[in-house]
């Protein structure tokens, strides 16, 4: 991959359509060595457990599982080998900030997108890392931040909904707020029939419209994968005021009117979610975390060990 060069094709109808349409694009970072199988297990290795989640979850199309477990004990190579053997992926969490490598890529990446985008200023950029099992899956669910996912290794599926009711609502988006993960989101066969389905392969990126619901589907290969957020002003306001509706709703028992981010509604909302915050009621909130529960087999590649029947 050329040093000051991460994406692919980019034009103004691009440009034009970013943020209101699902992009399909090119990129150049499946070209990186920064990906090649040695460098990961090499990261995977000496990843900082604060900063990494492994999610061993349900075969597709069966009923919502989600365990979290560690890696310990075994080298970056044996987790990679579990994981193309095994159903769950493992995530690593703010690269840029374990390995500046990662870092300055992120950088060039968005450097390349404010010359191409008018009026693109972000901050509080993040990469991640998803390495996933063939077949594993990621449930429906919506994000906060802007959005998008690089695929590096292997193919997958992923289905973008509608960013309205029934598949999205208000109410969503203030728990994912309140909470500060992403919270189980109501979701029915049927919705596929309203859903746009991108197949993504090495060298191709989707980005997809601020909230827009959406569900992941590995196909028949391990997959590596590089996730991407950013904030905006824009997108900053739409935080906060979803942090104070859901405190009027779910706190003060009071429906809100609205979403508007300017004006004397907009800065009274301010207020109210800045005194949550520094009330310490919103850390207490999201201080819940899931249990580690299993770890991986060292003897058995693919298989978990149960920690629960351990202890």
């Amino acid at each position: 991959m050329d040093q000051g060069s991460v994406l692919g094709s980019f034009d103004p109808k691009h440009a034009a359509l970013w943020g209101q349409q699902p992009l399909k694009l090119e990129h150049n970072l499946h070209q990186s060595p920064l990906f090649s199988r040695e460098a990961l297990a090499e990261l995977i290795e000496r990843y900082p457990r604060e900063h990494y989640s492994l999610v061993h979850m349900g075969a597709q199309h069966e009923r919502r599982l989600w365990r979290e477990g560690e890696i310990s004990g075994l080298t970056g190579q044996e987790v990679m080998d579990a994981i193309t053997i095994g159903r769950m992926w493992l995530n690593m969490r703010n690269v840029a900030e374990v390995d500046s490598r990662y870092k300055d890529l992120l950088d060039r990446l968005f450097d390349e997108l404010a010359g191409q985008i008018p009026g693109f200023q972000t901050f509080n950029q993040h990469l991640g890392i998803l390495v996933s099992s063939p077949r594993a899956q990621v449930y429906y669910h919506a994000d906060l931040p802007g959005q998008s996912l690089w695929q590096v290794v292997g193919r997958k599926r992923i289905f973008v909904y509608p960013k309205t009711t029934p598949f999205l609502a208000p109410e969503h988006l203030e728990g994912i707020a309140l909470n500060g993960v992403e919270i189980d989101m109501p979701y029915a066969d049927w919705y596929d029939e309203h859903a746009l389905v991108f197949d993504l392969e090495p060298g191709q990126w989707l980005h997809w419209p601020l909230n827009a619901p959406h569900r992941v589907e590995n196909l028949d290969s391990l997959n590596v994968s590089v996730t991407i957020e950013y904030w905006t002003d824009e997108i900053r306001r739409l935080h906060m005021v979803n942090v104070a509706n859901g405190i009027l709703r779910q706190k003060l028992g009071m429906t809100p009117r609205g979403r508007i981010i300017n004006g004397p509604g907009f800065w009274t909302k301010a207020v109210l979610q800045k005194v949550a915050r520094q009330s310490g009621w919103l850390k207490r909130k999201r201080s819940a975390r899931r249990p580690v529960d299993f770890r991986l087999d060292r003897l058995n590649p693919g298989n978990i060990v149960d920690l629960r029947a351990a202890s």
